[in-house]
């Protein structure tokens, strides 16, 4: 029986080992199928990434690049444009109440202080890169002041607009010769001693020194500057005198000035103290010069000497260069008792240098605007100070000094006097 039992479970043992080596497959086959699969799912989800919107996955680590690495073009060579910023400013014309106010106003170990004729203009000039003024006293240390007709200013005076940003001083017009030999002496000591970045220009050692001509350069734009009078009030140059003025008659000399200016700076600047005194109108002999200059090779002119303000216009050169001009800046600072003699404008326009790629320069005058000023004064012509026409108020013109002898002296008269004589496009009233 028990012989019996075992063999059965033989049969049984054997039967389930043969059911089982049936249904293992070999371990290759088993491994194939592993790896079959895998394969089916990478090549799905591969599909899947490139197909489905929205979905941007970057390369698996052994994934190799199938796109070669270029780098980008190089960018062209473009222009490169510098803009200076460039103000002229009218005549700075010295009376006695002006100095003696700045004699009362000096802090101990001062003699003048000027500082407050010109407070209200330093914003104004500190926007600019470049500031220029007609001086139309001579200014030094050494001479006593003096008033009308023949002028002499403390050099304070000059050092307070060197403080509110003015840097170069045309010395030309009809009062450079007003203190004689000893004047010319005490005023270029004065200048020589300024600080160096000062540039002045008007006054020549004599006829070896014509081709010497006054530069400034500022961010890499070299300006050069000449100035010329009409007449200086009949007073004549002396063997004494060590400078000397250049008049408008002497074209010769002036022509020479300009075309060696020309060839020396990207702009040229010529201040002319020409014109009729007390009068708007602008005579045609201003304007032949003008175009005159502007043939030669100036850029900008800058006129003084009437006292009131004159029209602007563009003159075209012989060569096609554009030439803005400013007939008559009017007065900047004085105590001059007419209404007229008290508004000014001081003029600003861009100096646009721009350098090609292949080296080439091209130079332009652009954007010339004229913001008027006005002097104003208290009675008996004291605290005098300058304002633009911008920030000068109804209540301040009501105030005016001048409304004794001229009541109709106001906003409305100055605003007149301006729209009058000055051509739209360039007057900037706000």
């Amino acid at each position: 029986m028990e012989q019996a039992r075992h063999a059965a479970s033989t049969k049984r043992h054997a039967r389930h080992e043969l059911q089982n080596r049936r249904k293992r497959k070999p371990v290759f086959l088993r491994m194939m199928g592993v790896l079959l699969v895998a394969g089916a799912a990478l090549a799905c989800f591969g599909f899947w990434r490139f197909q489905t919107p929205g979905i941007v996955l970057g390369p698996f680590e052994d994934e190799p690049s199938t796109a070669e690495s270029v780098p980008p073009p190089e960018p062209e060579p473009q222009p490169v444009t510098t803009t200076l910023r460039f103000s002229a400013t009218g005549d700075n014309l010295i009376h006695a109440p002006i100095y003696k106010q700045a004699a009362r106003r000096a802090a101990e170990g001062q003699r003048y202080n000027f500082d407050y004729c010109y407070e209200h203009l330093l914003d104004f000039y500190a926007a600019q890169d470049v500031n220029w003024i007609n001086q139309e006293t001579l200014c030094s240390k050494e001479l006593e002041p003096s008033t009308y007709p023949c002028f002499s200013t403390p050099g304070e005076c000059a050092e307070a607009l060197y403080r509110a940003g003015i840097r170069v001083f045309s010395l030309s017009n009809n009062h450079t010769y007003d203190k004689g030999a000893k004047g010319i002496a005490a005023t270029l000591r004065f200048w020589d001693e300024m600080p160096e970045d000062v540039v002045t220009t008007g006054l020549w050692y004599g006829e070896s020194d014509y081709d010497t001509i006054p530069l400034q350069t500022v961010n890499g734009v070299t300006i050069a500057y000449l100035s010329y009078t009409d007449h200086t009030n009949g007073i004549p140059q002396s063997n004494a005198m060590t400078a000397n003025v250049i008049y408008t008659g002497q074209r010769d000399v002036m022509e020479q000035q300009v075309r060696r200016a020309r060839e020396l700076a990207d702009f040229v600047v010529v201040g002319v103290h020409w014109g009729v005194e007390d009068s708007h109108k602008i005579t045609q002999t201003q304007r032949d010069l003008a175009q005159q200059l502007s043939d030669w090779g100036a850029d900008v002119i800058l006129g003084t000497h009437p006292h009131v303000v004159q029209d602007a216009e563009w003159k075209t050169s012989v060569d096609g260069r554009q030439t803005f001009v400013a007939y008559s800046l009017g007065n900047f600072l004085s105590t001059q008792s007419k209404p007229d003699q008290l508004i000014g404008s001081i003029l600003t326009l861009e100096l646009n240098k721009t350098t090609d790629p292949d080296g080439s320069v091209h130079c332009a005058v652009a954007s010339p605007q004229l913001y008027p000023t006005v002097t104003h004064y208290d009675a008996g012509k004291s605290n005098v100070r300058t304002y633009l026409f911008r920030d000068y108020t109804s209540e301040l013109a009501q105030a005016h000094g001048v409304r004794a002898a001229y009541p109709s002296f106001g906003i409305e008269y100055i605003q007149n006097v301006l729209q009058t004589n000055i051509n739209s496009a360039f007057l900037a009233l706000a």
